[in-house]
């Protein structure tokens, strides 16, 4: 059974700085991409950043480019993501995805697993 547990999430000021972890377990594959969406109340749940699992190839939605760095423990097939800079308009809850596709992709329905979800909420 593959499982997807997230933590480090928080409340913060704007500017500051999170560091959020996903651990799998169970998980059947070598390749793939794992990476972040989030989602608020009442919105689609969006693409935030994914890393391929092998190669480590990594993809930023528009809105989080210079400011999150996603990166990954290939052994531990854990990945993170550093969040720097902050904006209240980064507060969402924060999902861990996990699919095997060979392309990046920012769509939800590319990922297969799915993790319960971590808040992050940032103040101004």
């Amino acid at each position: 059974q593959v499982q997807l547990v997230e933590s480090g999430g928080g409340s913060v000021q704007a500017g500051g700085s999170l560091r959020l972890s996903c651990a799998a377990s169970g998980y059947p594959y070598s390749t793939g991409f794992m990476g972040w969406f989030r989602q608020t109340p009442g919105k689609e749940r969006e693409g935030v950043a994914i890393i391929g699992i092998n190669l480590g190839r990594t993809t930023y939605a528009d809105s989080v480019k210079g400011r999150f760095t996603i990166s990954r423990d290939k052994e531990k097939k854990t990945v993170y993501l550093e969040m720097n800079n902050l904006k209240p308009e980064d507060t969402a809850m924060y999902y861990c995805a996990a699919g095997s596709r060979v392309s990046p992709s920012l769509q939800r329905a590319d990922y297969n697993y799915w993790g319960q979800g971590t808040q992050v909420t940032v103040s101004s």
